[in-house]
C-alpha cells in the first residue's frame, strides 16, 4: 500500500493512500490528530472525502455521471424512474419478477393515513410546498415507528411512494383545490400528474410526452454523491436517528437557492428579463463585466468542468415537449437566447459556462405547468432514491461512526466574568 508523508514540527508522519475503482485518490488521515495533535482545515469540504461509496461516480472534467456504473445516458433514455430507484437502493437492476414486485409496493403504498390530511389543514394557504413536504416526511414517523431492521425496505417503499402524494397534496392545498387521490391503474409517473392536475368531475389525460419527461426529470436528479443534502442525510444518519427524519432533513437542505433551488432562480431570472422588456444582450453584458454583481442563473457548475450530462439529455427533452405542446412563451424565447449565445460566445465557451441541469429543467418543468414553488419538491422527488440508497450504505457500514467534524476555534482567549454591577 502507498502512503502519504506529512512533514510536521520536524517529525514525518506517514498516512495510507486508497484508490477507487475509477483510480480516485484519497489519503486517510483518520489517525491525524491523535498521531500529530493538528487537524485538516478545509470549508466547505471542497476537498475532504466524508465516505467510501460504490453508488454514484462523477469525473466533473470530463463531463460524466455513472448510477452504480451505469451511464446516465442509458438509464435516461432507456429506463424508468422506479426501475432506477431499484438500482439505487440495492445495487443491481431488477429482474421481471423483482420489478413486477417493487412497482406493485410502490401502488399500494401511495395512499397516506386518513389523517394526515388534518394537517394539510393547518398550514396556513400560502406556506411553501417544501416546508409542508419536510414537515410531513418527518410526521411518517409517527405513523411506522417499527424498528429499523423489521421496517427498513418497507420504509424504502413507503417513502418512495408517499412523497409524490405528499408533494401533489401540498400544491393542491396551495391552490386550493381539493386533493386528488391516487389510482392503482397508473404508473408512478402517470400518478403524480393525475394528482397534480386532475379536478373532481372533470376527466384528465396524462400526455405520454409529460410522463417521460417527468421521468427522465427524476431519473436525472436521483442522486449526484456527496452534495449538501446527502451530506446532511449521511449526518443525520450516523446519530441513529430515524429514516424519516433524515430524509426529512435532506429536503430542508436542498431546499436552499444554491442547492436545490437553482432552477427555481433560473426562472425568477427570465422574468426579471421579461418584465425589463425580453431584451437578453443587456444581461449577457452585465454577466460578462467583472464589476458588475449580476450573474446568469444556470450556467456552470461546481462539479462539472465540461458540459453537464445531465443538461445534454434535457435539452433535448426540452425540445420535445415544446414541439409537443406547441408552445409560446415569452420566458421560453428569452432562454432559448441565452442558450444559443452561452454555446456560441467565446466569453461562456473559455469559461465553460455552459447552460447546466437546473436552466434545462426549470424551462421543462415551466412547460409542463409546474409552478415555480414546486421546482424545488420535485427536485426532491428525483433526489430520495439517491437519499435512501445513502443512508442504507451508512447503516450497513460496520466502521462507520457519528459525523463530528473539528473545527479551528478563532475566539477570545480565557476571560474572567464579571457580574452584572460591575460592567458599569
Amino acid at each position: 500500500m502507498t502512503s502519504a508523508r506529512l512533514h510536521l514540527d520536524g517529525q514525518i508522519h506517514e498516512f495510507p493512500v486508497i484508490h477507487g475503482t475509477e483510480d480516485e485518490v484519497g489519503i486517510e488521515i483518520g489517525q491525524l490528530r491523535s498521531q500529530t495533535g493538528a487537524i485538516t482545515l478545509d470549508s466547505g469540504f471542497t476537498s475532504t472525502g466524508a465516505c467510501t461509496s460504490s453508488i454514484t461516480y462523477i469525473d466533473g472534467a470530463n463531463g460524466i455521471l455513472r448510477y452504480r456504473g451505469y451511464p446516465i445516458e442509458q438509464l435516461a433514455e432507456e429506463s424508468d424512474f422506479a426501475e432506477v430507484a431499484y438500482l439505487l437502493l440495492y445495487g443491481e437492476l431488477p429482474n421481471a419478477e423483482q420489478s413486477a414486485a417493487f412497482r406493485a409496493d410502490l401502488t399500494y403504498h401511495s395512499m397516506i393515513h386518513e389523517d394526515m390530511k388534518k394537517f394539510f389543514e393547518g398550514f396556513p394557504p400560502n406556506a411553501h410546498p417544501m416546508a409542508i413536504l419536510s414537515a410531513m416526511v418527518a410526521s411518517l414517523s409517527t405513523y411506522y415507528p417499527g424498528t429499523e431492521k423489521e421496517s427498513r425496505d418497507a420504509n424504502f417503499v413507503r417513502l418512495i411512494a408517499k412523497i409524490r402524494t405528499l408533494a401533489a397534496y401540498a400544491y393542491k392545498k396551495s391552490i386550493g383545490q381539493p386533493t386528488i387521490y391516487p389510482r392503482n391503474d397508473l404508473s408512478y409517473g402517470e400518478n403524480f400528474l393525475h394528482m397534480m392536475f386532475a379536478v373532481p368531475a372533470e376527466e384528465y389525460q396524462v400526455n405520454p410526452v409529460m410522463v417521460k419527461a417527468l421521468n427522465m426529470l427524476l431519473i436525472l436528479h436521483a442522486d449526484h454523491e456527496q452534495n449538501c443534502s446527502t451530506a446532511t442525510v449521511r449526518m443525520v444518519g450516523s446519530s441513529r436517528a430515524n429514516i424519516f427524519a433524515a430524509i426529512s432533513s435532506g429536503i430542508c437542505a436542498l431546499w436552499g437557492p444554491l442547492h436545490g433551488g437553482a432552477n427555481q432562480k433560473v426562472l425568477e431570472m427570465l422574468e426579471v428579463m421579461e418584465k425589463d422588456g425580453g431584451g437578453y444582450q443587456k444581461w449577457i453584458d452585465k454577466a460578462k463585466d467583472k464589476n458588475d454583481e449580476f450573474r446568469l442563473m444556470g450556467f456552470g457548475h461546481r462539479v462539472y468542468k465540461n458540459f453537464d450530462p445531465r443538461a445534454t439529455i434535457l435539452r433535448k427533452m426540452t425540445g420535445e415537449v415544446l414541439e409537443e405542446l406547441g408552445m409560446e412563451d415569452p420566458l421560453l424565447e428569452i432562454a432559448k437566447n441565452l442558450e444559443r449565445v452561452a454555446l456560441e460566445d467565446s466569453y461562456f465557451v473559455e469559461r465553460n459556462l455552459y447552460p447546466n441541469v437546473d436552466f434545462y429543467s426549470g424551462i421543462l418543468y415551466r412547460a409542463m405547468g409546474i409552478p415555480t414553488n414546486m421546482f424545488t419538491v420535485m427536485f426532491a422527488i428525483g433526489r430520495l432514491p439517491g437519499w435512501l440508497a445513502h443512508w442504507k450504505e451508512l447503516r450497513e457500514d460496520e466502521s462507520a461512526r457519528i459525523y463530528r467534524p473539528r473545527q479551528i476555534y478563532t475566539g477570545p482567549n480565557e476571560r474572567k466574568y464579571e457580574p452584572l454591577a460591575g460592567r458599569g
